[in-house]
């Protein structure tokens, strides 16, 4: 009987490099915060309408090299004015190794996104604090969810019988 503490997994095959990921850079690409009824917006109030988006894109920089663009846009409103308009563009650069190409693109789409998330999160809050309001802390994001109801949605919008390029 031989004693050891693998659990039973399969060894790696020589030169298949497990999945890895390295932040070469992070960046605000642009940064917009406009306040146009200051100072009346300023003043307590009714709770204002608060609209987010969250978009995702991303492209290769190189053969194991992608920029990821996560792009955080956020505008309040009360009834007869709006209160805050605020945009994010966060880029974040990556060095992706060991992932199987089939599984690059939800790789990059979703894991990317994840890292770099909180620290546009941060620029977002600090942005509003500055300009007079609350910090805007946004919740979590699902970033597979959003993934999956992106490629719902672009699957929804091909013509019948047309076949998406691989």
């Amino acid at each position: 009987m031989t004693d050891t503490n693998d659990g039973g997994a399969q060894p790696q095959t020589e030169g298949a490099a497990a999945p890895g990921m390295h932040i070469l850079g992070q960046y605000i690409k642009d940064l917009s915060f406009e306040n146009p009824n200051a100072p009346r917006s300023l003043a307590q109030g009714e709770q204002p309408k608060l609209d987010i988006n969250v978009n995702v894109g991303a492209q290769q920089m190189g053969d194991d090299q992608f920029e990821v663009i996560l792009t955080l846009t956020a505008k309040a409103e009360r009834p007869d004015m709006v209160m805050f308009n605020v945009e994010l563009v966060y880029s974040g650069l990556f060095k992706i190794t060991g992932v199987p190409q089939e599984h690059m693109h939800p790789f990059v789409m979703i894991e990317c996104p994840r890292m770099i998330f909180p620290f546009a999160r941060n620029i977002l809050s600090e942005a509003t604090r500055n300009g007079g309001f609350p910090p805007l802390m946004l919740d979590p994001i699902d970033f597979a969810q959003l993934y999956r109801q992106n490629m719902a949605q672009q699957a929804a919008q091909q013509p019948e019988g047309e076949q998406k390029p691989n």
